[in-house]
């Protein structure tokens, strides 16, 4: 980590400094390390402020939290413009503020737009890892939206895939991921959803859905889904009765529970928490994770502020170790 950079100034890291020193390879292993230091408790999530603000239709919040083994102490500000894209910038929009544990100076800012999608896709990419069939031949999207192209580029990468099926709300929009599928040198269909259940070893759903978009039914056994959208109470990409069936897995309980892809098998009475397990104990040995190739497991990916303070402090030191990080004194 950075070493008393309050004594050179205030390290800022920018959006296009952030491209060049963060890979998929480094986001993977800061959030696979911090999944893995939640669970043995050496690092926590602050409570989450997330709020609709009244202008432009506006989410906007806060995730914080402290990483006692990394010595990572920080905050993420920043929300959903739903009406960005039509402004030409993304509707996601964030920065990243790290201090010093020592002495709670702040040490960096850093950029948290990509870094936010990266660490995201890195999520999802560790719970393959961890939780998926290691013969899964078939990878589904549902979802082609900015943040489905880093997911896929992340998720080949976790096995041997021979194809990719999609499906999304706006059929316009999958020739987007269509060509990150060509770049890759992958197969790409685009299918309905029975069809994509009915293909897929591995699922990653990443919309912003208020309903179930995935049935029970259309799952086959075997199949890992990663579920990357549900972050806000209300929000729904797959049935509750399909997360019932599953072996949940999560970044965090209380957050999975709550306002997670879980939060409606929970309000039915259908799970309870005790139900869903932190990936950190599959990552650190604690928990078999997938224990047959007929068991469905379904990984609840909230976004945990944690994994943007992790992936923002790798940022900083690697800006820093490079000579691509700016300074400025406060």
């Amino acid at each position: 980590m950075l070493q008393k950079p309050d004594t050179d100034g205030l390290v800022i890291v920018t959006e296009e400094i952030c491209q060049k020193v963060i890979d998929r390879d480094l986001a993977f292993a800061a959030v696979r390390d911090v999944f893995g230091a939640m669970a043995r408790g050496d690092a926590y999530n602050f409570p989450v402020i997330r709020e609709a603000i009244g202008h432009e239709d506006a989410l906007y919040g806060f995730k914080s939290g402290f990483d006692k083994a990394g010595m990572v102490l920080g905050v993420k500000a920043g929300g959903y413009w739903p009406n960005n894209m039509a402004k030409g910038i993304i509707n996601h929009q964030s920065t990243v503020f790290l201090f010093d544990p020592d002495t709670g100076k702040l040490k960096a800012l850093v950029g948290g737009n990509y870094l936010t999608a990266i660490r995201t896709a890195a999520s999802s990419a560790v719970s393959i890892d961890q939780l998926a069939r290691k013969d899964a031949k078939v990878l589904g999207m549902v979802g082609a939206g900015h943040q489905s192209t880093f997911q896929l580029r992340a998720a080949v990468e976790q096995r041997d895939f021979e194809k990719v099926v999609c499906w999304n709300p706006h059929p316009d929009m999958i020739p987007n991921l269509g060509k990150v599928a060509t770049e890759i040198g992958i197969p790409f269909e685009a299918v309905s959803r029975e069809e994509l259940g009915a293909q897929s070893d591995v699922i990653i759903t990443i919309t912003s859905a208020f309903e179930p978009l995935i049935e029970a039914g259309y799952i086959k056994p075997g199949t890992h889904l990663a579920c990357m959208g549900t972050d806000t109470k209300g929000k729904q990409e797959v049935a509750a009765e399909l997360v019932a069936k599953a072996t949940l897995f999560t970044d965090e309980v209380a957050q999975s529970t709550t306002i997670g892809e879980t939060q409606h098998a929970i309000a039915s009475g259908a799970i309870t928490q005790d139900d869903v397990t932190p990936i950190g104990k599959v990552i650190n040995g604690d928990h078999p994770g997938r224990t047959s190739d007929d068991e469905i497991t379904l990984f609840d990916g909230t976004g945990v502020g944690l994994q943007d303070l992790a992936v923002a402090a790798v940022a900083a030191e690697q800006a820093v170790a490079t000579g691509a990080a700016t300074r400025v004194s406060l």
